[in-house]
């Protein structure tokens, strides 16, 4: 590399190179120019940028993982915190079949409508059975973390559909 195209003392950042071209003959007293040349982007970097770009462009559609990774975070924050929690959400793990059998009774459903309430009660009621077992006793103790696994699976599908059909 030349001397006119080397960096002297001053220090950039990581990813900018400075090249710095010394005063012309016929500038005296005048500042040199400095031409600021960015470095390019690796190809892990590329490839990270298009995977974000993907996830923001479709970020309603992933809504059910995004959720599910919430849940998570909070049953691990409640076991540490306060184990007994566990204890309080027990009884809301009920509250899904209680909507079910209300929303029988008010508007009797038949076919198509009744599976679609029935899976909907039956995956929300697990979810918050599995909400308040991970509070108590840690998400990923025994089988926990294989029912939240396969709970964002169904949750993502029956998300898909949803959005599908309507």
């Amino acid at each position: 590399m030349s001397s006119r195209t080397r960096t002297r003392a001053a220090k950039s950042g990581a990813s900018v190179h400075t090249v710095r071209i010394p005063r012309q003959r016929g500038r005296r007293g005048g500042d040199p120019f400095v031409v600021v040349v960015p470095e390019r982007p690796s190809l892990t970097r590329q490839a990270l940028t298009g995977l974000a770009l993907i996830l923001w462009d479709h970020r309603r559609a992933l809504a059910p993982t995004g959720l599910a990774r919430v849940a998570l975070a909070v049953a691990g924050l409640l076991h540490a915190m306060a184990w007994w929690s566990g204890l309080l959400l027990a009884p809301l793990a009920a509250g899904p079949l209680v909507w079910l059998a209300v929303m029988q009774r008010r508007r009797p459903g038949t076919g198509s409508v009744l599976a679609w309430r029935i899976g909907l009660a039956v995956l929300a009621s697990t979810g918050l059975a599995w909400l308040a077992l991970a509070a108590g006793f840690g998400p990923l103790t025994g089988p926990l973390e294989l029912v939240w696994l396969l709970g964002l699976i169904a949750a993502q599908a029956a998300w898909f559909i949803v959005r599908r059909t309507h």
